[in-house]
């Protein structure tokens, strides 16, 4: 393999199940030491089922169904009429440097949390799907891809526990009714004459505990080095990146970066990434490991950083967007 601008870990061990001890210890060290200085990494061999090519074709499956019936299936935020306020499709944003479209997934089977369901915006909700009879399988797939990522972050947990230097078990609480996201994304292609734009992702850090991201071979993610410079990082056959959120970078007492990260445009080409956000359960409390900070609880956080997410804004905020990406997708036909 090429020399890569971020750390690169085998997770082979895991696969082949000759996960014990020494393994184990092995990679908590490497992934301790990637988030203790990039804040980033690449895992190869990781144990899933799902090729690159499969998990983007669940994606192109559901973003190439007509706009109409995806916005079926749009938050209440693009669409008065829908009652589906946190799962489900946001349209891109015409004009702005976050254009993308989207379709966000959460468990199956989650527990009715009834403090959470009287909220405006209900993190517990149900995930909401296009019909079987056009999408044949693709609730099913997406459903066993969400549990199959859930399970690699149980263990990526787990490794970054020993990492900060507590038990295995220290973040099992994290997995109780956890309301992780999985995220199709698509950003599409600006054709002349539409305006070229620089970014179609703006810099930001995530705001979580722990993000696995399934990146095209368009590429065009950088992440911000220790130094300040803005790195390329490449897509890897076969590859997932890592990278730690704000909320975990608060947890392990500072000793995990979380960087900065941002997607260059890529002239007359579309991008598709799939990153799954793992999740604690609403009600779960979170405090530093160092045991010696407030107490935050997950889903409070959560509802206290959408206030700046466009795809969470009051409905008539968001007036006009959808007539703008039908023009956007027209374009690219």
């Amino acid at each position: 393999m090429a020399q890569l601008p971020l750390p690169v870990i085998d997770l082979s061990g895991i696969c082949s199940g000759e996960g014990g001890q020494i393994t184990m210890a092995k990679l908590a060290a490497q992934l301790g030491n990637a988030f203790e200085t990039e804040g980033f990494a690449y895992l190869v061999n990781v144990p899933l089922t799902f090729s690159h090519e499969q998990v983007f074709g669940l994606a192109k499956r559901l973003f190439h169904l007509p706009q109409a019936e995806k916005l079926r299936l749009a938050k209440k935020s693009f669409q008065r009429h829908n009652t589906n306020t946190y799962r489900g499709y946001f349209p891109a944003q015409a004009g702005s440097d976050n254009l993308k479209e989207g379709f966000e997934v959460g468990p199956a089977n989650l527990p009715i949390a009834p403090d959470w369901t009287r909220r405006k915006i209900d993190l517990t909700e149900g995930n909401i799907w296009p019909p079987e009879s056009t999408s044949p399988g693709l609730r099913g797939d997406t459903e066993k891809l969400y549990k199959e990522l859930q399970h690699l972050s149980s263990t990526l947990l787990s490794l970054s526990a020993v990492a900060l230097g507590k038990e295995s078990s220290y973040f099992d609480h994290y997995l109780h009714r956890s309301i992780s996201t999985l995220r199709y994304l698509h950003y599409p292609a600006i054709n002349p004459p539409s305006p070229q734009q620089e970014l179609c992702c703006t810099p930001h850090t995530d705001s979580g505990i722990l993000t696995l991201l399934h990146q095209d071979s368009t590429g065009g993610l950088d992440v911000l080095s220790p130094d300040g410079r803005w790195i390329a990082a490449p897509y890897v056959p076969g590859s997932l990146i890592v990278n730690i959120g704000d909320l975990m970078a608060k947890v392990s007492g500072g000793r995990f970066r979380a960087t900065y990260h941002r997607v260059r445009s890529s002239p007359g080409k579309e991008r598709y990434s799939v990153p799954f956000f793992f999740e604690p359960g609403v009600d779960c409390a979170i405090r530093s490991v160092d045991e010696d900070s407030e107490v935050i609880v997950y889903g409070e956080h959560v509802l206290s950083k959408m206030k700046g997410w466009v795809e969470f804004q009051e409905p008539e905020k968001s007036l006009g967007i959808t007539e703008h990406v039908t023009a956007i997708e027209l374009d690219m036909a």
